[in-house]
């Protein structure tokens, strides 16, 4: 709906611009928040994880350790494989504070922080020993995200629906990465108490 809306010109468009009216001001502290979405700064932490999960694995003796890295890592790939051919389709314009130009839409930024931060968690979840250390987790890929999200918008790299779409997105990848990993918990991981 966010696409067509979009694409269409669409009222929830006028909303958006009158939001992003509201939000922007380009600050040196919301460029930083939205520079967490670089893949610079989010692919490095999800190879991090993804080589501590995978050594892990492996030190435990799990004879199926690779899935959950490598469907992380694949997982990441996608990301602009599929962001970039609806940004050409699209070719939004960007907001006043940016250029012109197009291709703002969805949010690539957004995209790399939610799949990096979440696949991380996602993969962390199950190596984690105890519940205040999991919801610490998920608190802290919840927040980066959020401040990604709320970097784009107030520096006004991004209006916020491009950030919408691409939470949109995040989720439904990730929501496919958790039904795939729960396949390979009981043979890569200890059980969560």
């Amino acid at each position: 709906m966010i696409t067509w809306q979009v694409a269409a010109d669409g009222p929830l468009l006028r909303l958006d611009e009158r939001l992003s009216r509201a939000l922007v001001h380009p600050d040196r502290f919301s460029e930083l928040l939205a520079d967490l979405g670089n893949v610079q700064v989010a692919v490095p932490v999800l190879v991090v994880v993804l080589v501590y999960v995978a050594w892990r694995g492996r030190a435990r003796g799990t004879e199926r350790w690779w899935p959950a890295p490598l469907a992380a890592a694949v997982l990441m790939a996608l990301v602009p494989a599929l962001v970039v051919p609806v940004k050409e389709l699209i070719a939004r314009g960007g907001t006043p504070a940016v250029p012109p130009g197009t291709g703002y839409y969805p949010s690539g930024h957004t995209a790399t922080a939610m799949i990096a931060y979440g696949a991380s968690t996602l993969v962390l979840l199950p190596w984690l020993r105890t519940s205040y250390a999991r919801r610490g987790a998920v608190a802290v890929c919840v927040l980066l995200v959020a401040c990604v999200s709320f970097g784009l918008v107030r520096r006004g790299y991004h209006w916020p629906l491009d950030v919408v779409a691409s939470w949109c997105l995040g989720t439904v990848l990730l929501a496919a990465l958790r039904l795939f990993l729960g396949r390979f918990r009981s043979e890569s991981a200890p059980q969560p108490k």
